[in-house]
């Protein structure tokens, strides 16, 4: 099987001396549903922003799909779908301009565009949105135009940082939903994530990252098999308060639905 992405000693120091990634190593195979977990401040934003030319690497290689970052960066740009965590399109935009536009920027003509943006916002549940301005968008409908937006030059390989941050128990299910069809299609994904639970329900592989090094990377079902207790999830489908009394057990809020 082909490998969707090579990494090999990869390393990112900032003008401040900050050691953000230390050597790192990962592959991934084409098809694979693969996911980056970590906490914050772990690395992960830094190698996906690495992988997709946002920023500039101190030292190591980095290859998409055989072909070498350093020499074919702009071939590898149009392979690669990337869905950051922070909302970074124009709120005073129409929400079908922000995907016209962004196939624009892949060489795709309008009309080609046009159409891929109509069956993307049918999906997405966003067609009766799709004049208003992104700013009118809530948190949920955001989140799924920008997953609109990492698509709509179909690339081989989607990357998405903590996707569902912030986002109620529906969206989330419906965009996991989503998530496992396009890779059952044969599309390469990378998750980004914090949360181990939506990595155990959505990825077959896994490389966790503590303070810009890989400490493990296996197939989920061996590190499921290493837990030595058990976590609970509870969702909730309202906003939950930020402080929980709890008796007997630790419980921590994880974000706004989620305990």
């Amino acid at each position: 099987m082909q490998v969707a992405l090579s990494i090999k000693n990869l390393q990112k120091i900032y003008a401040n001396q900050l050691h953000a990634l230390k050597g790192i190593d990962l592959q991934v195979e084409q098809g694979d549903f693969f996911a980056l977990l970590g906490s914050n401040g772990a690395g992960k934003t830094t190698a996906i922003g690495i992988i997709c030319g946002l920023l500039h690497k101190t030292h190591g290689s980095v290859k998409i799909l055989g072909l070498d970052q350093d020499t074919h960066e702009n071939e590898i740009k149009s392979l690669i779908g990337l869905m950051p965590q922070e909302f970074n399109f124009n709120f005073f935009e129409p929400v079908e301009e922000i995907l016209i536009n962004q196939a624009g920027f892949h060489g795709i003509k309008k009309s080609t565009a046009k159409a891929r943006s109509d069956i993307l916002l049918k999906k997405m549940e966003l067609w009766d949105k799709r004049l208003d301005m992104a700013k009118s968008l809530s948190g949920g409908m955001k989140r799924r135009l920008m997953l609109a937006r990492a698509l709509i030059h179909q690339p081989k390989i989607l990357i998405l940082d903590e996707p569902t941050a912030g986002v109620d128990v529906e969206i989330r299910r419906s965009m996991w939903a989503y998530l496992k069809e396009l890779n059952s299609e044969g599309m390469t994904i990378i998750l980004t994530t914090h949360y181990l639970e939506e990595a155990e329900s959505l990825c077959r592989n896994i490389a966790i990252l503590n303070e810009g090094e890989v400490v493990e990377q296996t197939s989920m079902k061996k590190l499921l098999a290493k837990v030595s207790h058990q976590v609970l999830i509870l969702e909730s489908s309202s906003v939950l308060p930020n402080n929980i009394a709890q008796e007997k057990f630790t419980c921590e809020r994880l974000d706004d639905y989620s305990l």
